[in-house]
């Protein structure tokens, strides 16, 4: 008798931990089918890709452009150097990053990997942000990472494209240490960049809700979140105006397919002053860099103007 309700027992133990593991399974079913249909949602019409698009970022190289900066930081102006590197790259769209392997689910993007080098009297400064924004220019940037490093410390934010935006910062900061939060999905400035590459007449004009750019945010100490802006377009440059951070974004673009970036400046409030931050195109190459890593490829550094 004991014998038969311990079986009893233990079938009851196995229907229980049955049922809660279907409905573990169909509650992840769910929320997998709402963050696919809120995905989808978000989309606008993929835009066709020309020919001449084709020919260009889908050579098998990169385009790495430098530029001479001039840095506006602690009040004072700094030379240094800028790189903007676009390639495309297929990216998996579940854990937001780039693929091995090709696979239809595969999300094709161009990636911008933009790089600062300056410095501030005896410590260097290092930025770099990185964005990845599908080629069909249909929505937002799937993914927006932004890093500094210099002598006192470094800060690290990511952005990850999901139901919302989903932010991770982390400074050395008080008051910035790490912060885990999201937001409703708006324009980001980090995308811009790379939507001008795709079609210039495609970038939002008028009064808008941008977050701006995340290194501006981290520099500045400001709080990630959308602010007020005002863009304009025009046959060769694009302005971003921010009134409530006194700060102006003006990027000058060659009007011809493929658009490259020659310059751009942006001005801010730093104090009592208004400062400004400039760049203009020394040189750009096509290559295949991730296999440009011997010492005898460091000739190619020379042609780029990169101490």
């Amino acid at each position: 008798m004991k014998k038969s309700k311990n079986f009893i027992v233990f079938l009851f133990a196995i229907f229980i931990s049955s049922s809660a593991l279907y409905t573990c399974k169909e509650a992840v079913k769910k929320e997998t089918i709402l963050a696919t249909n809120t995905h989808k949602q978000n989309k606008k019409q993929a835009q066709p890709l020309s020919q001449e698009f084709k020919d260009y970022w889908y050579a098998g190289t990169a385009e790495i452009s430098s530029y001479k900066l001039n840095q506006a930081r602690y009040g004072e102006n700094r030379e240094g150097t800028a790189v903007l590197i676009y390639v495309t790259e297929d990216f998996l769209p579940e854990i937001q990053v780039k693929a091995n392997n090709q696979n239809a689910t595969n999300i094709p993007i161009l990636k911008l990997n933009a790089t600062k080098n300056f410095n501030t009297g005896i410590y260097p400064y290092s930025i770099m942000q990185s964005t990845f924004y599908p080629v069909a220019n249909n929505q937002h940037a799937l993914k927006v990472s932004s890093s500094m490093q210099e002598w006192c410390g470094q800060m690290y934010v990511q952005l990850n494209n999901k139901e919302k935006f989903n932010i991770a910062s982390h400074s050395y900061f008080e008051g910035e240490a790490d912060e885990n939060f999201k937001l409703d999905k708006t324009t980001l400035e980090n995308e811009l960049w790379i939507q001008l590459r795709i079609n210039p007449k495609s970038l939002p004009t008028g009064n808008l809700k941008i977050i701006p750019s995340l290194e501006f945010l981290k520099m500045k100490h400001k709080e990630i979140k959308p602010y007020n802006a005002n863009a304009i377009l025009t046959d060769s440059t694009y302005t971003l105006a921010y009134k409530n951070l006194d700060r102006t974004l003006t990027i000058d673009y060659n009007p011809e397919f493929p658009y490259e970036i020659l310059s751009w400046k942006e001005t801010f409030k730093s104090g009592s002053k208004i400062m400004e931050t400039t760049a203009t195109k020394l040189k750009t190459i096509t290559s295949a860099y991730w296999q440009k890593n011997s010492n005898t490829d460091e000739v190619l550094r020379d042609t780029l103007q990169l101490k």
